[in-house]
């Protein structure tokens, strides 16, 4: 199959949701001004929860673009959409600055009359203040930037007919696993597990890196299922590229559920104080129905539908199965926050749909600026060229 590199992407169709997403996200961001001025510490709560699920959507996309340069296979006719997430990673950088202003609000080991008065504090302390705090976050975001920065300059160049940077792309994507997979693990710790600094469990990064993985395989296939019905993906896209992004959704609700399953018989079966009120807060009470809602919801349901070949190989079908995914992740993200706050009213108000609609219009104005600035399809990657081809996967 011979691709054109003149594959432009319908800029128009593009340009109409952009306008659409920054205008309900500058809404969203004068309803978050209101709820800072109105509770400000439900305002960071529900902030961390947003901001985490749009962070992850970027570096699932991240970590999927440098898995498949590494192995190649159809499914690279998406790699322009894991690129384009990619590069929202500086305006993330800019968005984490609130959870940076809430840290008194958020963290408990913030307050030096904490720590004094708590043993475990102090002796975590040593990782656990404000200033050692920021500097691990610019380290994450300096790396994580860095890499989705040449990663999609060295795929320019690669489209231009430059044959030397595929060995520079694969062995940074080799090495940018490496560090995405640590950066993650310790961004968990600090940015969510330090939330309650007396819990811990030793396999939240890979907990993480899964919830990731499939919030940003979810998102793809919404986006594709929109290029699909417009040139020139219209006359490119098939059923099995969408059965490949089906199969891969299957494997990540599959892996998500394993750690999260892992996670629960870890903690329960070692019993300890530190660990088990984790799922105690969640097994009982206002949040017992939540964990009901996500064993189902976020496994046994998608697990079901996306058993049939026939949903994954339909666009439309399988469209609202990854937007149900995206929902059953904030839900997830919020089942997992949402209890270190259960004394300080953290029941749902408006405050947190201003704060997604904030947040995920300002993102999604960004993403679809960037995947307008370039050609859809990644015609000079040799792997694209041999997967459609031969029709591999």
């Amino acid at each position: 199959m011979n691709v054109d590199t003149t594959y432009s992407p319908p800029v128009a169709d593009i340009d109409r949701v952009r306008s659409k997403a920054l205008i309900a996200g500058v809404i969203g961001l004068v309803g978050c001004g209101i709820g800072l001025l109105v509770d400000r510490d439900h305002f960071f709560r529900a902030w961390l929860v947003a901001y985490m699920l749009f962070l992850g959507i970027a570096l699932g996309s991240l970590a999927l673009m440098m898995i498949q340069h590494l192995s190649g296979g159809v499914w690279g006719v998406f790699r322009r959409i894991f690129e384009a997430s990619s590069r929202t990673l500086p305006l993330l950088a800019v968005l984490f600055v609130p959870v940076l202003l809430g840290i008194s609000t958020l963290y408990p080991w913030s307050h030096p009359d904490h720590v004094a008065a708590d043993e475990v504090l102090r002796h975590k302390s040593a990782y656990l203040n404000t200033t050692f705090f920021v500097v691990r976050a610019v380290i994450y975001f300096a790396g994580w930037w860095g890499i989705a920065t040449l990663l999609n300059k060295w795929s320019r160049l690669q489209d231009s007919g430059d044959v030397a940077v595929n060995t520079r792309i694969q062995r940074l994507s080799g090495a940018g696993l490496v560090f995405y997979a640590l950066a993650v693990t310790f961004a968990g710790i600090d940015w969510i597990m330090s939330l309650n600094p007396h819990w811990y469990s030793t396999i939240f990064g890979f907990l993480m890196m899964g919830g990731q993985g499939l919030a940003a395989l979810a998102f793809t296939v919404i986006v594709s299922t929109f290029l699909f019905k417009r040139e020139p993906m219209s006359g490119l896209l098939k059923p099995h590229h969408f059965h490949d992004l089906g199969k891969l959704m299957f494997a990540f609700v599959m892996l998500w559920a394993y750690f999260s399953v892992s996670q629960l018989l870890i903690i329960w079966s070692a019993n300890l104080p530190e660990e088990v009120p984790f799922y105690l807060e969640r097994l009982h009470g206002a949040w017992y129905p939540i964990s009901v809602i996500l064993l189902f919801g976020h496994f046994a349901l998608p697990f079901l539908i996306l058993l049939s070949s026939s949903i994954k190989q339909n666009p439309d079908r399988v469209k609202w199965v990854a937007l149900f995914i995206l929902v059953m992740r904030v839900i997830d993200i919020t089942w997992t926050i949402g209890p270190v706050f259960r004394h300080e009213g953290s029941a749902l108000s408006w405050v947190d749909f201003a704060v997604v609609l904030g947040i995920g219009g300002i993102w999604l104005s960004l993403f679809f600026r960037n995947l307008a600035g370039r050609a859809l399809v990644p015609a000079k990657d040799p792997y694209f060229k041999e997967a459609m081809v031969h029709g591999g996967h």
